[in-house]
């Protein structure tokens, strides 16, 4: 690791170690201007099946939930809606996020936001050895047995949680 690609301590990570969860981070070089799952996958060098993204949803009877699926599908909304026992649910918007969660777009982690959420991940994650979400910075990925996590933030599994892109 250069001296560029130091990781930086985050609320994450930090959770974990206290928590004595087993995890490593990745570290790969950001670019602003896409920040998607797939380039950050590639970026990384790591495979997109086990890269997976942190979404923030907003459900019309419970409010706010978060989702993880893979890093190349996008969510079902109706498939989250039903998990999260509401009729239907949206993303919440891109200026929310911060002060909703204290992440950012591309940073977003879902171990260690400003409060718990109900949280959900596509039982896809289950086929891992270890798979890897954002440790809550850009450029920095926790790599993490894909049960760790279901046990350490009490997510739900949920079957075809995620979808192709259309």
């Amino acid at each position: 690791m250069s001296k560029k690609e130091k990781t930086t301590k985050t609320n994450a990570t930090r959770l974990l170690e206290q928590a004595h969860v087993a995890h490593s981070i990745v570290t790969y070089p950001v670019d602003p201007d896409d920040l998607s799952a797939e380039h950050l996958a590639e970026s990384a060098g790591l495979d997109i099946d086990v890269v997976y993204k942190t979404l923030v949803l907003h459900g019309d009877k419970i409010g706010h939930f978060v989702v993880v699926i893979p890093g190349a599908k996008e969510v079902d909304l109706k498939v989250a809606a039903k998990a999260a026992g509401a009729k239907k649910a949206e993303m919440i918007p891109m200026k929310e996020l911060p002060p909703l969660t204290g992440y950012i777009r591309g940073g977003c982690s879902p171990i260690g936001m400003k409060k718990p959420f109900p949280t959900f991940i596509d039982s896809s994650a289950l086929l891992h050895e270890k798979i890897h979400v954002s440790a809550g910075v850009r450029g920095q990925q926790l790599c993490i047995s894909p049960q760790d996590l279901i046990n350490f933030i009490k997510a739900t599994v949920v079957e075809n949680l995620a979808c192709d892109k259309k």
